[in-house]
């Protein structure tokens, strides 16, 4: 396991300043910190109580602090905090509050989403929240909210067990969890925040709490509401989410998430090339035939440099699946399969999410009920459209659609939350991606992918499904959708509890969603 003592994790090398920030800002608070935490690059923080102080540039740390995966996520703050405790969180928020400082939090670094864990005031970067623990007795893990997912399950294999998390590699667990959670283990356990057993929050004024299920309505409120209440964000490329771990009621910094029995899973990732129709067809018939809990796959069409390929990532909670379940899929002629009887972490990392490294990107989302063919055969020509449409006047573009079968009984495993605001539907949701190099091109994507995500919803409808009002899953949602595209009626509580949480709207200098 990985050392949770208050030691720094990232010692600073004999040129930097290792001082509390709050030592920096105001020259009366002179106590120690047990774990100080670094600020990097040239900064000048200002209190009207005190002198500006200048710290010695670090300028790889400070690089690490503010990247993003989606360059249009990245921002150049004016300095970036590596808090080590909750208690230096609490410090920093303070001071930020008093001087009325922006500030950006980040987890790990996939939020596409521009502002939303990122800033061009002071980026907290919670890289120092790293531990994971396992409590045998209790079934839980203590899990730090600067982790991505992979090194959660990498640290829980020894012991056989496992968390319900990402289903590709390099996803944060902080926004993820926040955001809702859909994971390969869904089907059997919930959303990722039906497991949640726990929060360790920072409030806005400072103060840290264990938010628990005695705590109904900032438990309530916490679970699914990323924007409001903490600002990490997760993005991926076959399954994109925002990462941050901020909220309007705080930051969290740790999680304890319920722990399931973990053995060898069967599972991988099959890219084809010409093979649309296969695919379409295997993947409908998946979602209609296909009962089993412990099976899941996901579908993406990904075009790129003009050609459409699909990457299909099967999976199965046994060594051995069945007969029959993902005959279609294995019978396609394929450019890459790499399918095999493995471990959890080792399928998750078949399924790379930084394939666009550098660019810009956005994610948008479309709510369903359904997996039929006329839809499947819209959601391929919106692919084939789009891409041609725009590569002569997008440089760098890349388009992916994502398709999601879960089963319908999915939101039975948990109790109500924030998002998704109703349970008594069986939705899915559809992940749109859209890469580019420029700039100049952000506008224009930002309208057509909204473009398209209206039209499938609207070949949805046609087809029955009734999802003119079915809530948008928050991690997949572009930057300028309505809370109550999302959040439904449950809008105004949420409004509420902030409120009652942070009365002088502290959270308000950091980005995201706002109640």
């Amino acid at each position: 396991m990985q050392d949770t003592s208050n030691s720094a994790l990232k010692p600073a090398p004999p040129y930097i300043n290792s001082i509390s920030l709050g030592s920096a800002l105001r020259p009366e608070l002179h106590a120690p910190s047990l774990t100080p935490f670094y600020v990097f690059n040239s900064c000048f923080v200002r209190d009207h109580a005190a002198q500006k102080r200048r710290y010695a540039r670090m300028e790889l740390y400070y690089t690490e602090d503010n990247y993003h995966w989606a360059q249009s996520s990245s921002q150049v703050s004016a300095c970036t905090v590596e808090p080590g405790t909750a208690e230096d969180v609490g410090t920093v928020v303070n001071i930020l509050a008093r001087t009325q400082t922006p500030f950006g939090v980040k987890g790990g670094g996939h939020s596409a989403n521009p502002g939303f864990s990122s800033t061009t005031g002071v980026q907290i970067a919670m890289a120092r929240f790293n531990n994971v623990t396992y409590d045998a007795s209790a079934g839980t893990a203590t899990i730090g909210a600067g982790l991505i997912w992979d090194d959660v399950y990498a640290e829980l294999e020894p012991y056989n067990v496992n968390v319900v998390g990402g289903r590709v590699t390099g996803v944060g667990v902080a926004g993820f969890t926040l955001g809702g959670g859909f994971s390969f283990l869904s089907n059997q356990y919930g959303l990722t925040i039906d497991t949640v057993r726990a929060f360790e929050l920072v409030l806005p004024n400072g103060t840290i709490t264990t938010v628990t299920e005695s705590n109904p309505d900032l438990f309530w409120a916490l679970k699914a509401s990323v924007s409001c209440f903490s600002p990490f964000h997760i993005l991926v490329l076959t399954t994109p989410v925002r990462e941050d771990s901020t909220t309007s009621y705080g930051i969290v910094t740790q999680f304890i998430l319920e722990a399931y029995p973990q053995g060898q899973v069967w599972g991988g990732a099959i890219i084809t090339l010409g093979e649309l129709d296969a695919v379409t067809n295997a993947t409908a018939n998946f979602y209609a035939n296909v009962a089993d809990p412990k099976a899941s796959i996901l579908t993406t069409l990904n075009w790129d440099l003009g050609i459409t390929a699909v990457e299909v990532n099967l999976f199965y909670d046994a060594p051995t699946p069945p007969d029959g379940i993902f005959d279609e899929f294995l019978a396609m002629p394929y450019l890459t399969r790499d399918v095999s009887t493995r471990s959890f972490l080792s399928l998750v990392l078949t399924a790379p999410s930084n394939a666009t490294f550098g660019l810009r990107g956005y994610f948008e989302t479309v709510s369903i009920t359904d997996i039929t063919l006329p839809l499947l055969d819209a959601i391929v020509n919106e692919t084939e459209y789009w891409s041609t449409t725009l590569a002569a006047e997008v440089p760098g573009l890349f388009v992916s659609y994502d398709i999601e079968p879960f089963l319908p009984s999915i939101y039975s495993h948990g109790s109500p939350s924030a998002w998704p605001p109703t349970r008594s539907q069986g939705f899915m949701p559809i992940n749109i991606y859209y890469a580019w190099s420029l700039e100049a091109s952000d506008s224009l994507i930002n309208s057509v992918m909204q473009e398209s995500a209206r039209y499938l919803t609207q070949v949805a409808i046609s087809q029955g499904q009734d999802v003119a009002n079915t809530p948008h899953y928050p991690n997949y949602a572009i930057y300028d959708t309505a809370l109550s595209t999302m959040y439904g009626d449950n809008v105004a509580s949420l409004q509420a509890i902030k409120a009652q949480y942070d009365p002088d709207n502290v959270m308000a200098l950091a980005g995201g969603w706002k109640f």
